[in-house]
C-alpha cells in the first residue's frame, strides 16, 4: 500500500555499501535474460530505478548521454544489471575499506557516481584487531612476549617496538621458535585428523588459504610451486629451503574455471609428492 517515492526514499536511508575490489571482473554483472526468468518482480523494480536515477542524472549534465550510459545501471551490450552500481545507486554510503583503496575506488571504479555524489563516497578501514588476533589466536607466543616485555603491549601495540633488543638475544630467540614450532606441530596434528595428512617436520610452510578465484592468483603460486620443482629437475643438488606448501579454499558451486585449478593443485601435488627427487624438500 506504500506509494512508489515513499518507499523508495525509505529504501536509500537503508543500504550501506562496501565494495571490496577495484578489479572490473570481480564486480558482478548479471544478465537480464537470466534476471527476467528468474526474479521477474525483480527486473522490474531495477528498471524502475535506473529510470528515475538516469532522469536524474540527465538533469545534471543535460546532452550528455555518454554519461547516462556508463551510469546506467543496465549496460547495453550484453543487456545485463550491473551490480556495483545498483548498489551505488541504492546505498546511502559507498565505501572502500582502506584509505588507498577508496581514493581509487572514487577515482577509477565509479568516477562518474563520485562525481554526481561526492558525499556519499566514504572510507571504512577494514581490518582486525592485531593484539586480539596474537593474544587469542596465539597464547604460545603471546607468553613469550609478555616474559619479554611484560603485559601493557596488549592495550598498547606501540610497546611492541620494545622486542627489538630482543632480536639478537640467543635466548629469547629460542622461546620464539619454541612457540612457532608449537603452533606447528597444532597444525600438523588437526592436518592429520581433519584430512588424514602427515606434513613434514621442519619444512617451511607456504599456505595460501583464501576464496579459490582468478583474481586471488592461485594459479600463479602454483607456477611459483612448479618453477622450483623443475630447478629441482635441473639441478638435484640445489640447496633450497625444504617447504611444504598448503592450499586452503573452495569455490562457488558455478564456477568451472575454480574447479578446474583445485584439480589442477591436486594435480601438481600428485607428481611433487611421487617424485623421488625432490622428496624431504617439496611436499
Amino acid at each position: 500500500g506504500m506509494e512508489w517515492d515513499e518507499a523508495w526514499a525509505i529504501t536509500q536511508k537503508c543500504f550501506a555499501y562496501t565494495c571490496h575490489t577495484l578489479l572490473p571482473e570481480a564486480l558482478e554483472v548479471w544478465p537480464t535474460d537470466l534476471l527476467g526468468r528468474l526474479l521477474p518482480r525483480h527486473l522490474e523494480i531495477i528498471y524502475r530505478i535506473n529510470e528515475e536515477f538516469l532522469a536524474s542524472v540527465r538533469a545534471a549534465y543535460p546532452g550528455d548521454e555518454m554519461r547516462a550510459r556508463r551510469m546506467s545501471i543496465i549496460s547495453d551490450y550484453p543487456q545485463a544489471v550491473r551490480m556495483a552500481h545498483l548498489a551505488t545507486v541504492t546505498a546511502v554510503r559507498v565505501n572502500g575499506v582502506a584509505e588507498l583503496h577508496s581514493q581509487l575506488l572514487r577515482d577509477k571504479v565509479l568516477p562518474d557516481f563520485s562525481a554526481f555524489w561526492p558525499e556519499k563516497f566514504t572510507n571504512v578501514t577494514n581490518g582486525i584487531t592485531p593484539r586480539r588476533f596474537i593474544r587469542m589466536a596465539n597464547p604460545a607466543l603471546s607468553q613469550v612476549i609478555t616474559d619479554a616485555i611484560g603485559e601493557g603491549w596488549v592495550t598498547d601495540l606501540e610497546r611492541l617496538r620494545e622486542l627489538e633488543p630482543y632480536a639478537d638475544d640467543p635466548a629469547f630467540r629460542a622461546e620464539f621458535r619454541r612457540a612457532k614450532a608449537a603452533n606447528k606441530k597444532r597444525l600438523y596434528t588437526l592436518a592429520e585428523a581433519f584430512e588424514g595428512v602427515s606434513l613434514p617436520e621442519g619444512h617451511l610452510i607456504d599456505v595460501m588459504v583464501k576464496r579459490l578465484h582468478e583474481y586471488k592468483r592461485q594459479t600463479l603460486k602454483l607456477l611459483h610451486i612448479v618453477t622450483l620443482y623443475q630447478r629441482l629437475q635441473a639441478n638435484p643438488d640445489l640447496d633450497i629451503v625444504p617447504r611444504v606448501f598448503l592450499f586452503g579454499a573452495k569455490s562457488a558451486p558455478g564456477y568451472w574455471i575454480a574447479k578446474q585449478t583445485i584439480a589442477l593443485i591436486n594435480a601438481v601435488g600428485k607428481v611433487i609428492d611421487n617424485d623421488p627427487i625432490v622428496a624431504g624438500r617439496l611436499k
